[in-house]
């Protein structure tokens, strides 16, 4: 079983960067499509961006802002933001798809997810 603890998140002014990392335990790291979710206040969860053997996706709210990578030999995904918006604010959860699965955007699709950090973007 794999377990996913974020970091990284805190308070930044609109315009300001910040970037998250997820470590994550398992041996078969590797062979899994990793990802992050955020849910702000009184809003249901959405997908934020994916990394997996096709390739990268993001969610268009972020896309051109948001850059998702992943650090094999560290067992390590990271979401770096830049040009962050106070809608933006949410609480960012990492996530994992064991199987590598087609439904990118659900949350059904994933298998394992952690704690979440907190992302505060000020005006």
């Amino acid at each position: 079983q794999v377990q996913l603890i974020e970091s990284g998140g805190g308070l930044v002014q609109a315009g300001g960067s910040l970037r998250l990392s997820c470590a994550a335990s398992g041996r078969t790291f590797s062979n899994y499509a990793m990802g992050w979710f955020r849910q702000a206040p009184g809003k249901e969860r959405e997908f934020v961006a994916r990394i997996d053997w096709s390739g990268i996706y993001y969610v268009d709210s972020v896309n051109g802002r948001f850059t998702i990578s992943r650090d094999n030999a560290k067992n390590t995904v990271y979401l770096q933001m830049n040009s962050l918006k106070p809608e933006d604010t949410a609480v960012y959860y990492c996530v994992a798809d064991r199987i590598n699965g087609l439904g990118r955007y659900k949350e059904s699709q994933y298998d394992y997810w952690g704690q979440g950090t907190q992302v505060a973007v000020s005006s």
